[in-house]
């Protein structure tokens, strides 16, 4: 048994948490729209062709945004073939994925499952094959009220009320190669720079996410942010981040370690804001919208056996174990913790594709990762309260020492909870772990929710969907600002106080 102390104080602030770093992301990728949450024909879709069992894990997560059409299938998208009447619309190859596109769902279908999802847009528009006039005119079309051409198009299309989306991506993952319309830091700060003057000449309250390095292990990175904040800085709120995380060792030591390097990516990133930030001798603070995070690496195999030019081929379809819920948990702990800086964030993807929710023809069924994303959003809002953590640690060859327990507490005032958020890396040991908790005496604990489980590789699915699911805790004790709980090796754990 080993032992570790953290210390809460309701005084140890980081900054209110914008519900939006709870977000998601849809991409025309996969089965992630079409048989995800668009299957027309399914007994299980409403009328318009949504999954209703689908939208039904969505609201339980209460996921706040989504993002949307891509990812990489932005690049090369004209948003213009996906409205209108659905016999009109072109079937196109698209070469982000080297699918069919039937252009079934476009913008107003997306419009219209936001609002019966409970969620909001946030919209990303090509700036890889096109350029500042699609982006004004698709501006026009969900925001402008009337009296134009591209917003009369929407009325004429059913929808006399504007879609009024507020957030909005300009293009993606620009940095890379594989990017159609792929552009140096300077071309795409020109023309990002030009496009967001435009789109907020005509929509002064939309919010704007410039295009950051796809990942860290770019070799333009962290130079690419600095030059595009040179560009975009007076007319954008986010710098966009990328990364995803894989177990191709089979270590779990190392694995569990991946959120440190998170955390590194994010320091520098901050770093590189303020930096532009002193340069232009700027009061204003550049926020950071980590909009593509998740494991992904399981569906590599199957992927190079996929025949091109299918409509919604099963593609990028990682299953999902015991130990990438552990990672999700510590990549959401991590991104908490620079919460005064992080704004939204997307867990990319939301359904089938690298996703925590999985479909078939017959039903759905929630993921391992699924719990974590949904323990964070339920519960992890209000104001996030840094830990001064004491504990065991083990040595990683790349990061170096690594805490065994990892944690971030956040104060919801309004309701008066503390809700803590906990994961012991540790391979073979409980956690006797006692919490200080300044300014909190007299909470009492509403519950402890533990998920851990002997087989790290151990998955749901649709015979067996309930494998990996967390259970009710039953020894967390408080007495006054003194709260003591044994975490088990390998276990994701969420205690829940309140006055």
């Amino acid at each position: 048994m080993k032992s570790a102390s953290i210390t809460i104080d309701h005084k140890f602030t980081i900054g209110e948490i914008d519900k939006r770093i709870y977000g998601s992301f849809i991409e025309h990728i996969g089965r992630c729209i079409y048989g995800g949450v668009y299957d027309p024909g399914n007994k299980l879709s409403d009328e318009r062709g949504f999954r209703k069992d689908v939208l039904s894990l969505i609201k339980e997560i209460d996921v706040p945004i989504v993002r949307y059409p891509g990812g990489n299938f932005v690049s090369g998208y004209n948003w213009e073939d996906g409205i209108g009447p659905k016999d009109k619309r072109p079937i196109k190859p698209e070469l982000a994925w080297f699918a069919l596109e039937t252009n079934q769902f476009g913008l107003d279908e997306f419009s219209d499952w936001v609002k019966a999802a409970n969620t909001e847009a946030m919209m990303a528009i090509n700036l890889g094959s096109r350029g500042v006039e699609e982006a004004k005119n698709i501006l026009e079309y969900c925001n402008f009220k009337e009296g134009t051409y591209w917003s009369d198009l929407r009325i004429k299309n059913g929808y006399k009320n504007p879609h009024d989306i507020k957030v909005w991506c300009l293009g993606n993952e620009m940095d890379g190669p594989w990017q159609i319309g792929h552009k140096t830091a300077q071309e795409y700060g020109r023309l990002a720079c030009e496009t967001a003057k435009v789109m907020k000449w005509l929509d002064p309250s939309i919010e704007l996410v410039a295009c950051g390095s796809s990942n860290p292990h770019m070799p333009t990175y962290p130079a690419w942010e600095a030059e595009v904040l040179e560009h975009t800085w007076d007319h954008v709120e986010y710098i966009s981040m990328h990364q995803y995380f894989g177990n191709d060792e089979n270590n779990i030591q190392n694995f569990l370690a991946k959120a440190i390097v998170m955390e590194n990516y994010i320091k520098t990133v901050i770093a590189v804001c303020d930096y532009i930030k002193a340069k232009k001798r700027s009061k204003k603070i550049m926020y950071l919208s980590f909009d593509e995070w998740n494991v992904w690496y399981h569906s590599f195999p199957e992927n190079k056996e996929l025949l091109h030019w299918q409509k919604g081929p099963k593609f990028n379809e990682d299953i999902y174990n015991f130990e990438d819920a552990l990672l999700v948990g510590l990549l959401l702990i991590t991104m908490l913790r620079y919460s005064d800086r992080i704004k939204m964030a997307c867990l990319a993807q939301l359904v089938n594709v690298i996703a925590p929710i999985m479909t078939s023809t017959e039903g759905v069924y929630k993921q391992p990762i699924y719990y974590p994303y949904l323990h964070a959003s339920k519960y992890g809002r209000g104001t996030a309260l840094n830990c001064v953590i004491e504990s065991p640690v083990y040595e990683n060859k790349n990061i170096g020492l690594v805490n065994c327990l990892d944690s971030i507490a956040v104060h919801n005032k309004e309701e008066e909870i503390l809700t803590i958020f906990a994961v012991n890396r540790d391979i073979n040991d409980s956690i006797d772990t006692s919490f200080t908790l300044g300014g909190f005496s007299g909470f009492k604990i509403v519950e402890h929710i533990v998920m851990t489980n002997e087989d790290l590789k151990a998955v749901n699915d649709m015979e067996n969907p309930d494998r990996v699911k967390p259970v009710q805790g039953t020894n967390a004790k408080v007495d006054g600002e003194k709260l003591t709980v044994q975490f088990p090796n390998l276990s994701w754990n969420v205690i829940r106080l309140a006055k």
